[in-house]
């Protein structure tokens, strides 16, 4: 069923859109170099232009939109998409970041924008409106990916300590000097392909609902795909600064050799999530990485009671992002 809709409010929701995108990119940029910065590989602006490029040369990695096609037709029913829903899950996603981001608080842009879907289409047409198979697969990876980086990046510390036992300390740290720029562009690169592919869905969906776009189209229209990659590479240009600080050495110190396990095992998650076509969350997926390598060398290493804090975070993400959405939903209904 093709929505009435005026260009003019298709263009405001495109731009919103885009905006979140941009915020995306702003409020996770701490994930992709806090730990290149708190190491000190790299002086702040240097990573974040790093990072930000990289950010973008994922679209000529990740030609398949696995992702995009799971936020765009596999979370909600592509029926109840109209202006009103958009709008509400924007906003609320828009909120969450925004909410977290003053605070300090390493949260989640992908499950905020879930959440804010959820939230918009039970509003409109209640839980009926919910794809369950897509939503239980997003839910599972709140756990599973932080998960995965823990082992992954536990393992990398583990394999590193092994291989490197007859080093010494200043030799170990020059390589992985070195080897830590490949590691936070590798992050980054997931990163990337991870995250934009959200907002190609968002819009993907909303113009196959307004006509604009087939629903038996592979691929989103290529404007919508290079738009989306642009806007997160430079909202990580921009940077979420408050957050550095609590991913970098709130959680554990970290020196370049426990920084390259961490983004190497946050990145093998990423890849392997995307792949998949799971849009997982890059603050979840780094947080567990550097919890990993810290209690790979000892439990105490880990300030448990951030990591504890950062988790109730988590679990609120979703709901507070479903029940902005919804009250969004119903203004939408009165000002659009």
């Amino acid at each position: 069923m093709t929505i009435q809709i005026s260009i003019y409010v298709l263009g405001l929701l495109i731009v919103l859109a885009l905006l979140f995108d941009f915020m995306n990119g702003f409020h996770d940029a701490a994930n992709a170099i806090a730990t290149v910065v708190s190491t000190g590989v790299l002086k702040p602006q240097t990573a974040v232009a790093m990072a930000a490029t990289f950010n973008f040369v994922a679209i000529f990695v990740f030609h398949q939109l696995t992702v995009a096609a799971t936020v765009g037709k596999g979370t909600i029913d592509p029926a109840v998409i109209d202006q009103y829903v958009i709008f509400g899950a924007l906003m609320g996603a828009i909120f969450w970041n925004l909410f977290t981001w003053y605070y300090g608080i390493p949260s989640s842009s992908s499950h905020a924008l879930i959440g804010g879907l959820v939230g918009a289409a039970v509003a409109k047409s209640g839980t009926g409106a919910l794809v369950a198979a897509g939503l239980w697969k997003t839910v599972a990876f709140i756990v599973i990916a932080p998960v995965l980086g823990f082992v992954f990046g536990s393992i990398m510390m583990l394999l590193v300590s092994w291989i490197f036992v007859r080093s010494t300390p200043r030799k170990v740290d020059k390589w992985f000097r070195r080897l830590q720029l490949v590691s936070a562009a590798a992050y980054s690169l997931g990163h990337g392909g991870n995250d934009a592919q959200k907002t190609i869905g968002i819009i993907w969906m909303l113009l196959i609902a307004a006509g604009y776009s087939n629903a038996a189209d592979q691929m989103p229209p290529m404007w919508v795909i290079i738009s989306c990659y642009t806007a997160i590479s430079f909202g990580t240009l921009f940077g979420g600064w408050r957050i550095v600080k609590t991913m970098g050495q709130k959680i554990t110190k970290l020196k370049p050799v426990g920084g390259f396990c961490a983004e190497t095992g946050g990145a093998i998650t990423l890849f392997v999530s995307t792949a998949l076509g799971i849009p997982v969350s890059t603050t979840h997926t780094i947080t567990g990485a550097i919890v990993g390598v810290g209690s790979s060398q000892k439990m105490s290493a880990v300030r448990w009671g951030v990591a504890g804090n950062i988790v109730w975070a988590w679990i609120f993400t979703i709901p507070a992002s479903a029940f902005v959405a919804a009250v969004a939903w119903w203004i939408g209904h009165h000002i659009m």
